[in-house]
């Protein structure tokens, strides 16, 4: 079990709390201690990476006309049970590793 940092979060409930919204990922990738844990930094990664994704997906899906427009909800809907599947998991001390999103992450998190 990691152990908490001086802030009193733990490096799982940070994870965690990456996949909020991209705010938390970005200020646990420049804050002390936050910023010199693979673990956090993997995750708030994968959360930056994926709104990245989730943000080129919706603009392509908004450009097609009416089956997009059907589709950009239940997309969104999938995303959100990615979310909350990824940072319970992340609470829970293991890493799951999104396809090509992962990758770039565990990237990013060991440079």
């Amino acid at each position: 079990m990691p152990e908490a940092t001086q802030a009193g979060l733990s490096e799982n409930a940070a994870g965690a709390l990456a996949y909020v919204t991209i705010i938390p990922a970005i200020v646990f990738l420049v804050m002390d201690p936050y910023n010199k844990s693979p673990y956090v930094k993997f995750h708030s990664w994968q959360c930056i990476f994926l709104a990245i994704a989730c943000f080129a997906i919706e603009i392509v899906l908004g450009i097609i006309p009416f089956l997009g427009w059907i589709i950009i909800p239940f997309f969104l809907l999938a995303v959100l049970a990615l979310v909350i599947f990824v940072a319970v998991k992340a609470y829970g001390g293991q890493k799951i590793m999104l396809p090509v999103i992962g990758g770039l992450a565990e990237k990013q998190a060991n440079s």
